[in-house]
């Protein structure tokens, strides 16, 4: 109660003073009134006798003529640019701050010579009766609250109780702090209504509220409703209504500062500023709106500067219970700036007191409005959209088996555009919040025609990427299902290397075109762009030519189906089996494991052992004194032999031995050819395991396989007689 007496006090004696100098604007005594020309005449008359009033009217004068020069200059121009805004806006600020500071102190001395002409006698009626009206507002306010306290209680009670289930524990909770809220406005409105009565029916006229009266009480109403609902927030009537999670120091810390501070501006701007602009003059209250407003915000400046530290601390730790990345960074930014951003806020409000100082107070609380609604909404929407991004995606049991890499895709996909959505959010509230406190203007900037094709390509590159990722989306998963052999039959490795071509190609023209079309929907000229892109096509072409014949045969070549990852082949002169294929190169493993890597532009013929079926290619020779009809018998048998073998008679495809009979009568042999029909790349083990039992029937059969033969030539004289040959002849001791 001493606070509020204190403060109110402190106004009073301003106030009381103010309420006896003569309105501007009409008469106090309705006898008084003169005829209209010649009051008009006295009181131009005696501004014009008055130093401070004449200097101020000129001071007007300039200035209405400075703004209707400025206006004509700014029509002929047409609209100013944004720069133009700024440097106008600073220009207005300081040409302000110089003006006020002039119309200040003639106002105060205006004002002073006023107060040397006042009635003492009807100076403290009318103080006493406003300090009556002060007194009698606050007590009766205070004394409804304190016998409120019971319902408070009560109301704590049943917001703290924990039975039930958890909707309906929260649910109580809601009713009980709307509750206490209700019966704190309702004490306010009561005070305010016995304010009311007697002002109506114990002070002054019966049924007429004077002005300085109707101004108090309106700001005892939007000051005690602000602090009530102070109060609600900061659980000022008990632990359990609280709404905003701090400790039982921190609310009463920042209870006591906001609640002197919504009472000083209260107060001040509603009540002394008005009044002061009534009774007094205009310039007498601009300048003291000014001085409220920086007594303010200087105060506030050092409350933030002393809380930065604590509020930092603060913020860190909330950061850290963060599970989104996107919001610990932002909260840990916020950690680090915040004093830096309410300073400018409080600059702000400095600014526009001095520009506009009739209507500081309604842009501020617009500006701030728009501000929070713009905060609030991004953050709301950014909490969903994080929600989002935390659930995985989940898709069927047989659309993952039929897709197996689709979930993981589109959980890949998803997060990211729902980050550009939420930069997108985050731009909106800045520029919402520039509209706010900024000359930019939003909503014309968004109708003007550089705004509109703006957003209109903003949308159009994000409907170009959103297909295009979906394009890619679709094809991908495709060639994933063709490559899936739970969805169907296995691929084969011609298949896998084909589809992995495709989707590398489809993945570099994507990318290729979208960006192209992109550029050009934002308005960079792309016909440069695609010729030094052909000039460079073609310089490439002309200096990586074998790279170029590289991807072409490789491409004709997997078209063709010459070569699969697993076949046996020759290829540029080299044997081996294929272990790797690309769009320009192939990789060889031969017998002895030497890995080698062939370009497609060195491969002129290709030889498959794995196409259709194979011919293993017998040619036996055997001696010129044996039977060839006897040898052919002996190769039958040992191919009918041959089909005994379980294994090598799957890898036989008929039953039949082909034999071309005697195909040459060489030097020391006679040669037999036969051929067995095999699966392709069978040929090689089965025509060991038949050379392997010709060679068992041969020997049984005595049949000679002949061999070279080594004869040992001596050398003649030139009497033909051969040289003596030593020999010696060893016993079976090995003694000579």
């Amino acid at each position: 109660m001493k606070q509020p007496l204190m403060a109110c006090l402190a106004f009073v004696f301003a106030l009381a003073l103010a309420g006896l100098f003569p309105p501007t604007t009409h008469a106090a005594d309705p006898k008084s009134d003169a005829p209209a020309a010649e009051s008009g005449h006295e009181r131009l008359a005696d501004l014009l006798e008055d130093e401070a009033a004449r200097a101020a009217l000129i001071e007007q004068l300039r200035k209405h003529g400075e703004q209707d020069a400025a206006e004509a200059i700014a029509g002929a121009a047409g609209e100013p640019s944004l720069a133009a805004r700024v440097a106008e806006l600073s220009q207005r600020v300081a040409q302000g701050a110089v003006s006020e500071t002039r119309n200040a102190v003639a106002a105060f001395g205006d004002a002073w010579h006023r107060l040397l002409a006042v009635d003492t006698q009807v100076l403290g009626r009318i103080g006493g009766e406003f300090a009556a009206l002060v007194v009698v507002t606050l007590v009766v306010f205070r004394l409804l609250w304190l016998g409120a306290r019971a319902a408070f209680r009560a109301l704590d009670r049943q917001a703290g109780r924990r039975d039930g289930a958890v909707a309906l524990i929260w649910l109580r909770r809601a009713f009980s702090i709307g509750g206490a809220a209700m019966t704190d406005v309702a004490v306010v409105a009561l005070a305010w209504l016995a304010g009311h009565g007697l002002a109506l029916f114990a002070l002054g006229a019966p049924g007429e509220l004077r002005a300085h009266e109707s101004l108090f009480l309106n700001a005892f109403l939007v000051v005690e409703c602000l602090r009530a609902a102070l109060r609600i927030l900061l659980a000022r009537h008990g632990e359990r209504l609280r709404i905003l999670p701090l400790a039982e120091e921190d609310q009463a810390y920042w209870y006591a500062w906001s609640s002197r501070m919504v009472f000083f501006l209260g107060y001040g701007l509603m009540m002394a500023v008005p009044m002061i602009n009534h009774f007094v003059t205009a310039e007498l209250g601009r300048a003291v709106a000014v001085l409220i407003l920086l007594a303010a915000l200087l105060r506030t400046a050092v409350i933030v500067m002393q809380n930065r530290l604590r509020a930092r601390a603060a913020l860190d730790a909330l950061a850290e219970r963060m599970e989104s990345s996107f919001a610990r960074i932002s909260v840990g930014i916020g950690a680090r700036i915040w004093h830096v951003v309410a300073l400018v806020y409080l600059a702000a409000i400095l600014v526009t007191a001095i520009l506009y100082p009739e209507e500081a107070l309604p842009f501020m609380l617009a500006a701030t409005g728009q501000t929070l609604i713009a905060v609030v909404g991004g953050i709301v929407l950014a909490a969903l959209l994080t929600q989002v991004i935390l659930r995985r995606i989940h898709i069927g049991d047989e659309l993952r088996a039929k897709f197996p890499l689709l979930e993981a895709r589109l959980n890949a996909y998803v997060p990211t555009a729902l980050k550009v959505a939420r930069f997108a959010i985050l731009a909106a509230v800045l520029a919402v919040v520039a509209d706010a406190w900024t000359p930019f203007d939003l909503g014309a900037w968004v109708a003007s025609e550089s705004g509109a094709r703006l957003l209109g390509r903003a949308l159009s590159v994000a409907l170009i990427i959103v297909l295009a990722l979906f394009a890619w989306l679709v094809i991908a998963s495709w060639i994933e299902f063709r490559l899936n052999p739970q969805a169907g039959a296995a691929p084969n490795p011609r298949a896998r290397t084909l589809l992995t071509i495709f989707r590398n190609a489809v993945a570099i023209a994507l990318v290729v075109v979208t960006s192209m079309v992109v550029l050009s929907e934002i308005g960079i000229n792309i016909a440069p762009l695609l010729a030094g892109a052909g000039v460079l096509g073609l310089a490439i072409g002309f200096g990586a030519q074998k790279l170029v014949q590289d991807v072409i045969t490789g491409v004709f070549i997997q078209l063709e189906r010459a070569i699969d990852v697993g076949d046996t082949v020759t290829a540029g002169g080299i044997t081996g089996t294929v272990e790797r294929m690309t769009i320009r190169s192939l990789g060889l493993r031969d017998l002895s494991g030497t890995y080698h890597l062939l370009p497609f532009s060195s491969v002129d013929t290709v030889a498959n052992y794995n196409r259709g079926f194979a011919w293993h290619v017998g040619e036996y020779g055997i001696g010129y004194r044996e039977d060839t009809d006897d040898a052919i018998e002996h190769l039958r048998a040992a191919f009918a032999e041959l089909l005994q073998d379980p294994a090598l008679r799957e890898q036989i495809l008929d039953d039949q031995l082909e034999v071309h009979g005697v195909t040459a009568l060489a030097d020391s042999s006679v040669n037999i050819r036969v051929r067995i029909k095999t699966r392709a790349g069978s040929q090689f083990p089965v025509g060991r395991a038949y050379n392997r039992l010709v060679k068992r029937h041969f020997d049984a059969a005595g049949i000679e396989i002949p061999y070279p033969h080594l004869t040992l030539y001596f050398g003649e004289d030139k009497h033909g007689k051969a040289p003596p040959a030593h020999l010696k002849l060893l016993d079976s001791g090995g003694a000579g």
